[in-house]
């Protein structure tokens, strides 16, 4: 599948974009689905093949390895679905089809094939041409899952601990290897050495002759270090990442996996510069591996893709990381979640989406995993949330346990968001001689926890109808920074036309630039985690906050070089981006003061 635009859609929660595919693959657009909620996936499957007159087949959990079987027969009924809805725009005749008048609209203006389709349509190029030129080049959108390596909880049955190869990620990964698409499969959240060991036993993942790889591997990395790592683990195994997709720590959606201070343009500079020595030295190795174990040989380089994502807002911005940082591909996430031809959201939460500032868009401490999350202030779910807690029953009956990671309390491993886990953990908190403010500090950060699991996937329950009468239908949803800055519900065209610069949807003038406002978010960051350390630092921490700051302060100097040697772009707000770059500069300064009196057990306020 050649691509023919310059961005994708990335995976939103769990449910967001769980049908994306089905809405806009037909367009050539790429985008991702969430592979973690087999029962919402079993839920659409049902739905979909109702709508579209396929036979459906009910796959319980009385089924042998039935999360696995869920994923794969969803993924292809997506794929069955997206691939007729793309037939069928090409098989329509040109006078009567306004879907590929919509394809062609929806390329940058700069793409060939645009520009080819345009000089047949002026030349009345004759239908029958027109249409075989159509089928030779036309291709459909990536359907491109996401699997969060984190999420690999050991199951049951019967009581006794199924093999490693049923824990969900596992059986998540075995149900795309088993499935009919030919795309890409994003690991995020960090390196599960185990899960990626497994994907040795599939073949659609290892390349051919020619370089064609049916399943391909993409990772999600927040700098050059961990793509190395993790590139070589793979090749070791004959296995090629075939694209590393790049995301800022803070200015993005979902969770937030914070660097060390580490920027988005010295990362992408760092990538733009080694490019070539990545390809070398991993396809090295992934020659010996599969020499060794007689695969065959591809006979030239593989490709390689180097993406970016996390706060893109402007076809500025969106063309900069393209020329600059020579990326293959820019994220456009956040913004979508109100085009609703591309995701689905309800209204409710839709029109909170709309209004919301930026004190509304809010680093939460809410995820069971224990990670920062990226939360919309007064969201359906937390105030579902509060009731619970009001009426003395905090926590969550904990339905579908994706996220049952903890064992501090029981032998199987359960969920510090469900009712169980708070319960336990209040009753050991009531034995602690605490004083009325400390108690209540610590009981909040128990009864925090939100069921996401849930709240991830309700949206889409919602619009469809699929609630049963008592499900609780609260929404989480988890925006980036980047939501206050757009406050309209957006057509498709609207939205490409906004990445393309063709229109402007923004009608805010004081959004500040992707990179100034990553580093506003890291330094803010770097503020709270030194205001929640107590007393003198340990050698730990320590460490962190010295390498932070040092990794920052770098990361605004090569900022500060960068623009002031940039002389076509960005023109009209440079000034302002270097007089906020100089305002990052003092306030770094009153922080590591702060945190030189930290090392010396002094603990004056910032």
């Amino acid at each position: 599948m050649s691509q023919k635009h310059t961005f994708h859609i990335p995976v939103m929660g769990t449910g967001f974009t769980l049908d994306t595919p089905i809405k806009v693959s037909r367009y050539g657009i790429d985008s991702v689905i969430s592979i973690v909620d087999d029962v919402l996936m079993e839920n659409l499957r049902k739905m979909y093949c109702e709508k579209f007159e396929i036979p459906y087949q009910a796959i319980t959990e009385k089924i042998e390895d039935f999360r696995a079987k869920r994923i794969t027969s969803y993924l292809n009924l997506v794929n069955e679905v997206a691939s007729r809805k793309f037939k069928s725009l090409k098989d329509t005749t040109l006078e009567t089809s306004k879907e590929i008048k919509t394809y062609f609209s929806l390329l940058p203006d700069s793409s060939g094939l645009k520009k080819q389709f345009l000089e047949f349509s002026s030349n009345n190029t004759p239908l029958k041409e027109l249409k075989n030129w159509i089928n030779e080049n036309l291709t459909m959108g990536s359907i491109d899952v996401n699997i969060m390596t984190k999420l690999d909880k050991v199951n049951y049955r019967d009581g006794e601990a199924l093999p490693s190869q049923y824990n969900d990620a596992h059986a998540a990964l075995r149900g795309f290897a088993q499935s009919d698409l030919e795309s890409s499969m994003i690991l995020s959240a960090g390196m599960n050495p185990r899960l990626y060991s497994y994907m040795e036993g599939f073949n659609d993942f290892y390349p051919d002759a020619n370089g064609y790889i049916k399943k391909k591997i993409v990772i999600k990395v927040s700098d050059y270090r961990s793509a190395l790592i993790q590139g070589k683990f793979l090749a070791k195994k004959g296995l090629w990442v075939s694209e590393y997709r790049i995301e800022s720590g803070l200015n993005c959606g979902g969770h937030a996996f914070a660097t060390e201070g580490f920027l988005m343009g010295p990362i992408l500079e760092e990538f733009k510069k080694n490019r070539n020595e990545l390809i070398q030295t991993v396809n090295d190795i992934l020659i010996s591996a599969l020499t060794k174990a007689d695969k065959e040989l591809p006979k030239k380089f593989l490709d390689l893709k180097i993406t970016a994502q996390g706060g893109v807002g402007t076809d500025e911005e969106h063309q900069f990381l393209l020329d600059h940082y020579q990326v293959d591909s820019v994220g456009w996430g956040t913004p979508f979640l109100l085009v609703p031809e591309a995701t689905t959201v309800d209204e409710p939460t839709m029109e909170k989406l709309m209004s919301a500032t930026e004190k509304d868009l809010y680093l939460s401490k809410i995820s069971p995993l224990g990670i920062p999350f990226n939360n919309l202030r007064g969201n359906s779910k937390d105030l579902e949330k509060m009731e619970k807690i009001d009426s003395g029953r905090p926590g969550s009956p904990c339905p579908k346990k994706y996220l049952a990671l903890n064992s501090e309390f029981t032998d199987k491993t359960i969920c510090t968001a469900s009712r169980q886990f708070q319960r336990y953990k209040i009753k050991e908190l009531d034995k602690e001689e605490l004083s009325t403010s400390e108690y209540k500090n610590r009981f909040e950060q128990i009864v925090d926890k939100s069921c996401i699991c849930v709240g991830l996937g309700s949206s889409i329950m919602q619009v469809n109808g699929l609630n049963k009468k008592n499900d609780k239908t609260g929404v989480s949803i988890c925006p980036g920074p980047n939501m206050a800055y757009f406050s309209n519900i957006m057509s498709l065209k609207e939205m490409t036309d906004h990445i393309y610069g063709r229109i402007n949807v923004i009608s805010t003038l004081n959004r500040p630039n992707m990179f100034i406002k990553e580093v506003k978010l890291y330094i803010d960051y770097l503020k709270t985690t030194i205001e929640e350390s107590q007393g003198a630092l340990n050698k730990k921490q320590e460490k962190y906050f010295l390498s932070f700051s040092t990794n920052l302060k770098e990361g605004i100097e090569y900022y500060q070089n960068m623009f002031l040697e940039m002389k076509d772009t960005f023109e009209e707000t440079r000034i302002n981006i270097l007089s906020d770059l100089e305002q990052n500069t003092h306030e770094m300064k009153l922080i590591e003061v702060r945190i030189n009196k930290l090392l010396s057990n002094a603990n004056p306020v910032v």
